[in-house]
Parts: C-alpha cells; sequence; structure tokens
C-alpha cells in the first residue's frame, strides 16, 4: 500500500493530515496444522499482505474508523462499549482488552485498508486486531510489547468476537521478523526466529472454495485428540512422543479414528522441530518433503482437506521448481502454500493456476509472499 495514497484518502474524508500510519500483517502457516489447540509446535510466516491504518489521535474517547475497502464508517465510545455486529467488533474487542488490562486509551479517528484475501485463512482479522492494538499503543504511550498485545488481541476475539482461536495468528501478526519464520510453542508461547532459506519463494494457493461446517468439524477433532491424551495419560497431545504412538493396540480404550487424530498431531510436531532444522541448515529439498508429509497427514488422518485442497496441492507438486506443497489453515477450503525456487515462481503461478483450473472449473488466487515483519508504525 502506497502510504502518500493512504493519506490522501483520510485527508478527503477527515479534512485534515493523518499523525500516523500502522500495519499488521496476515500470515501463512508454514507447518503445524491443528498442533496449537493441542499445546504443539508451529511455524508461521508474516507474509507481505497486511492491514493499514491511517490515523490522527483525538482529545476524546471517540473512535471513528472509515473502511475504504468496504466503503463504510462505523465507531464507538471508549466509554460506553457495548457488543454489536460487524466488522468493527474487532477493533472495539481490542479496546475493551487493553482497558480490562488497565490501560489508559485515547480516541481516534481513522482510515483502514488492507489486501488480505477475507475468508482464506491467512488471519485479515489478527491483521485487524493487531493494526488497532498499535495504533493505541503508539498515541497512548503504552510501551509496545508483542506477545502482550497478540495475548490481548486473542483475548479480544474468542471473548468479545466470539471465535474460539488459538494464539498463533496474533503471536503472527504481532511479533514475526523480516525474512523470517517465527517457531512458537504454544504451551510456554517461547519464540524463535526462524531464517527462511535464500532462493525460495512462498507461494499462497486460494483455491477459491471457502470452509463450510468448519465449527462442528473442528470442536469433533478437539473432543477426539483430548480423548487420545486422556488415553495415553498425559495432559495434551504434546507430551505424546512418536515412539509412544506405537503403544497403541497393546491395550484397548482407544478408538481407531481417535489414534489416526492422535498420529497425525505428534508426527506434525515432530515435523515442526525437522523443519526448523532444515531450514537452519538450507536443505530446502528436505523441508519441501515435510510440506508433503504434513499435507498427507492432514489428509489421511486428521481428515480436514477437501476435494479442491488435495488437488491443488497434486497440480502444485507436478510442477518444476516446486520443492512441497500442503493445505495450511483449519482446512475444508481456503489455501494451500507451496516452497517453490524463487527463479521459477512466476512460471510455477501460471502453470499451476491453468492446470486448476483445466482440472476443477475453479479460477485459483496465487500470491507469491515474501516473509515480513510483524505490526509496527510506517509514519509518523
Amino acid at each position: 500500500m502506497d502510504t502518500g495514497t493512504l493519506s490522501q484518502q483520510y485527508a478527503a474524508h477527515f479534512n485534515a493530515k493523518p499523525e500516523l500510519i500502522v500495519r499488521a500483517p496476515g500470515r501463512v502457516n508454514l507447518i503445524g496444522e491443528h498442533t496449537d489447540y493441542n499445546d504443539g509446535f508451529v511455524l508461521p510466516m508474516a507474509i507481505d499482505r497486511a492491514v493499514w491504518l491511517a490515523l490522527r489521535p483525538r482529545d476524546d474517547e471517540q473512535v471513528r474508523l472509515f473502511s475504504l475497502d468496504l466503503g463504510a464508517e462505523s465507531g464507538f465510545l471508549l466509554t460506553s462499549l457495548a457488543r454489536g455486529s460487524g466488522w468493527i467488533e474487532y477493533p472495539k474487542g481490542v479496546a475493551h482488552q487493553l482497558m480490562e488490562a488497565g490501560y489508559s486509551l485515547r480516541g481516534f479517528d481513522a482510515v483502514m485498508t488492507g489486501d488480505i484475501p477475507r475468508g482464506a485463512g491467512l488471519s485479515s482479522s489478527a491483521a485487524v486486531e493487531l493494526a488497532t492494538a498499535r495504533a493505541f499503543a503508539a498515541i497512548s504511550n503504552i510501551e509496545w510489547d508483542a506477545t502482550k498485545m497478540a495475548k490481548l488481541a486473542q483475548k479480544a476475539e474468542n471473548e468479545w468476537v466470539g471465535v474460539n482461536c488459538g494464539i498463533m495468528d496474533q503471536m503472527a501478526s504481532a511479533a514475526c521478523r523480516e525474512g523470517h519464520a517465527l517457531f512458537l510453542d504454544c504451551r510456554s508461547l517461547e519464540t524463535r526466529h526462524i531464517p527462511l532459506p535464500r532462493g525460495i519463494s512462498i507461494v499462497i494457493l486460494d483455491t477459491s472454495t471457502r470452509r463450510g461446517l468448519v465449527d462442528s468439524a473442528y470442536n469433533e477433532r478437539r473432543s477426539q485428540c483430548e480423548e487420545a491424551a486422556k488415553w495415553f495419560g498425559v495432559e495434551a497431545l504434546r507430551d505424546v512422543s512418536v515412539e509412544d504412538l506405537g503403544k497403541w493396540g497393546l491395550e484397548s480404550g482407544l478408538s481407531e479414528v481417535a489414534f489416526k487424530r492422535a498420529r497425525h498431531i505428534v508426527t506434525e510436531n515432530a515435523r515442526v522441530l525437522e523443519a526448523i532444522d532444515a531450514m537452519e541448515k538450507g536443505d530446502v529439498k528436505r523441508l519441501g518433503g515435510l510440506f508433503n508429509a504434513s499435507h498427507n497427514s492432514l489428509r489421511d488422518d486428521f481428515e480436514v482437506t477437501n476435494d479442491a485442497l488435495n488437488l491443488m496441492v497434486e497440480c502444485a507438486r507436478e510442477q518444476e521448481g516446486c520443492y512441497g506443497a500442503r493445505m495450511t489453515g483449519a482446512g475444508f477450503g481456503g489455501c494451500a502454500a507451496a516452497l517453490v525456487r524463487e527463479d521459477q515462481a512466476e512460471a510455477f503461478t501460471q502453470a499451476v493456476s491453468a492446470a486448476y483450473r483445466q482440472r476443477s472449473g475453479l479460477e485459483a488466487g496465487v500470491y507469491v509472499c515474501k516473509a515480513s515483519a510483524g505490526a509496527g508504525i510506517l509514519q509518523e
């Protein structure tokens, strides 16, 4: 986004110049799917698609937000927050959690825009939350603590908006570093910045199918994982090793379906740790193999892919320069991610789009992504 254009849009709407511009990115999860609510490991990367806010502080408690993308203005008073509906609930929930945590906030006027495809599983909602938190922190003299702000943003989504998400999306949007993925231990919230190997691109492949019945399927998977953890006698599947899986069958009591769910989580956690090792050694081929193994496990053991995702991954794997591909996000539609040679990324996107169109009759959205930094101030 050109900040000059955003400043002009602000001036046109509010008849004043913005005092600062903040941004917060979307994310793609490279590997570690459905491990977050099992206290496991994830490896997201902030992408160079984001939400931007141009804003100017006010001297009262009013917050006014104009969404360029929706062509709509909405707002709220910090002194009398009440739940409503629509997109404004995300910024409102963040304001509520910041004040609940004891922060004193100033109001502001802002223009908001973004280029993260909505509903594709790239965390546009977390980007809105973190851009809002970054804006409030900047004008209210709050020291920016990425982990603390991510936790408050997650709480806003869980408790105010009512979406039961894990911490990964907010942590990626808040804390990532340019050129790196973020290793996150979902139990301790310990993080490490893992450099992306040189000469590769992450290509996001949007199947143009959207998730249906995902809540009931998600809750079902969650309870199956809890059933398996109980059977293994551990707090969460994070505490089960690949070797422990071999004990299945020696005793009765664990259903086959719960075992398959457990096998995905346990092997996926192992794949995340192996992916970090591969990335640190620059072993792109091995990393691609882990992408492939992850997708196969999500398809066969966790059963959260759909026909479009499986087809997209097949189309990607067939192309020259592709090291590996997997579904990313909750599943049942949305996006896949491919690990592609940087110098072949353009040819790859054209070939995979054509192959997917021919075999599915659908148009793919294809985004070649760079690993970007977490939420920040662009201009003061």
